[in-house]
């Protein structure tokens, strides 16, 4: 009876499904074409006589500079794979290799401020060479790199005529890329090799043996990242090249993956495994489909041109949710297309990092599955070099303000991404008491199980609601945005449509369910 009904309850979902995906797709070709005119950020587009929404920055410097990305990608593999190849290289002579294509490729995008670069790092590894073993080391660790990593911010990449005339010359040379702007993953990779050097002699917090049990890549023979990283390396890894080629590994540089010196190192005498060359090509294959997805998109729905033109402010309460929740869907598949292309050009050298978004923003129904999957190589990174040292899950309602805080202090010093960060914090404390909570209750019969999963759904509904507000406020809005979202909301006209969005999101979190059910049958089989 149970199975009978869940099965026509999934037949409800689907059409449900179905129905909202038709209004949103037609109601924003329609929004789109109604108020192009209007919109900042449309080009000609390559699709028939459409615009192309190139509005956001950061997706626009990507797909203009994909070509000549392209063109190093191929550069980078066909020199250092035949090297590898014909010299049998090993870690040191891979580092040397890759550290030096790296260097120029750093050189094209920086110019001089290259300079900065190497100075910075060389100073942190010295640091980490001299303190690396004292107790109050990650203090100092932190504190060294906090510093610049706000100083670079505040000074926006320092000139070379601060430090006098004689250098002036040298800011003709800026080169093709903010080095500041990179620089935000460097400090990451500065961090991860402080502490895996200071805890090369004694930490792991893996007992490899029951994670074999139960991890199907390391019980497979193979080795899962999570290994890779918390699997000390021989003390010569640390040595000062294999640091430099794992600041400035040309594929992950950019924009990530994010990859511990563990990992990194541990995949420079061989290369990845996990991957076959066939399932390798797939991965490319695969992105390229999204890129025509992504095309598509920018093509037909404006929802980004929305967001910086101003224009959601002139429209319905229906129309905002459709813009809004296209917005996060735009911004999903964008940080998809950047990640995916760095990490199958690391794949493709040998180098696995850990795919961030794993999951559709529309298959996450918790704000921590969100996180998990959002960018989750940066998740892993925060668990270990944050997280865990705070004190892990024992402190997790102090921890999470401190992680969030530092993760927006990390992407810019902007009041709006630490409102985004306060007000994720603000919606993580029910969901974190709500899941104490219902680990302590037994469900032991269909009834209660039946109430459990109901009420599972509603929370869904409500922390989904929350993270587009959080994630609109932090990335569109802004925190003054929020009282006028309440304004369009909280009234006669926009009730209707919260409800509609809060029922819309229930019987969304209801078909995650029996996907989430699907998944375990078909891994228990």
């Amino acid at each position: 009876m149970n199975i009978s009904w869940r099965q026509k309850e999934l037949v409800l979902l689907v059409i449900y499904a179905v129905i909202f995906y038709i209004i949103v797709i037609r109601s924003s070709l329609q929004l789109s074409n109604d108020h192009y005119k209007k919109l900042y950020g449309l080009r000609p587009g390559l699709i028939s006589s459409q615009f192309n929404d190139v509005s956001d920055a950061q997706w626009r410097n990507f797909r203009s500079n994909l070509p000549i990305l392209t063109f190093v990608f191929g550069l980078f593999i066909l020199i250092a794979n035949t090297l590898r190849a014909f010299y049998n290289l090993k870690a040191e002579g891979m580092s040397v290799v890759w550290l030096l294509i790296s260097l120029a490729y750093l050189a094209y995008l920086h110019g001089a401020f290259i300079i900065f670069i190497l100075s910075i790092a060389s100073a942190n590894y010295l640091l980490v060479k001299i303190l690396g073993r004292t107790k109050y080391f990650p203090f100092v660790l932190w504190v060294f790199n906090l510093s610049f990593l706000l100083c670079n911010r505040i000074y926006e990449g320092y000139s070379f005529a601060g430090f006098g005339d004689r250098w002036a010359y040298l800011d003709k040379f800026r080169g093709t890329f903010r080095w500041h702007i990179c620089f935000n993953f460097v400090v990451l990779r500065m961090i991860s090799f402080g502490y895996d050097y200071h805890w090369s002699d004694y930490y792991s917090s893996v007992d490899q043996e029951k994670h074999t049990r139960h991890c199907t890549t390391c019980s497979s023979g193979k080795i899962c990242y999570r290994t890779l990283q918390e699997r000390s390396v021989g003390i010569e890894k640390f040595s000062y090249t294999t640091y430099l080629c794992f600041l400035l590994y040309a594929p992950l540089y950019i924009a990530g993956p994010i990859i511990s010196f563990n990992a990194f190192a541990s995949q420079l005498d061989t290369p990845q495994k996990n991957y076959t060359p066939k399932q390798v090509a797939w991965y490319g294959i695969r992105w390229v489909l999204s890129l025509i997805l992504m095309e598509i998109m920018t093509h037909f729905f404006y929802y980004n041109a929305f967001a910086i033109s101003g224009i959601w402010k002139q429209l319905s309460p229906m129309e905002v949710f459709i813009v809004g929740y296209g917005v996060l869907n735009f911004m999903w598949l964008k940080f998809f297309l950047i990640w995916r292309y760095f990490r199958f050009w690391a794949l493709v050298s040998g180098i696995e990092a850990p795919e961030n978004m794993p999951s559709c923003i529309n298959n996450c129904y918790n704000l921590e599955s969100f996180w998990k999957t959002w960018h989750a190589s940066f998740n892993k990174w925060l668990v270990r070099y944050m997280y865990i040292p705070l004190g892990g899950s024992r402190r997790k309602l102090l921890n999470v303000w401190v992680v969030f805080t530092f993760v927006a202090i990390w992407h810019d010093l902007e009041w709006k991404l630490l409102s985004w960060a306060w007000l994720t914090c603000i919606f993580f404390i029910p969901e974190m008491l709500v899941k104490s909570a219902a680990t302590s209750v037994k469900v032991d019969n269909a009834f209660k199980e039946f109430v459990f999963r109901e009420l599972s759904a509603v929370a869904g509904a409500i922390t989904i609601t929350c993270l587009m507000v959080a994630n609109l406020v932090g990335f569109v809005i802004g925190p003054s945005g929020i009282s006028w979202l309440k304004s369009v909301f909280l009234q006669a006209e926009g009730l209707p449509t919260l409800f509609g969005l809060l029922i819309t999101f229930y019987a969304g979190t209801k078909l995650m369910f029996h996907i989430s059910d699907s998944k375990q049958r078909t891994h228990q089989s």
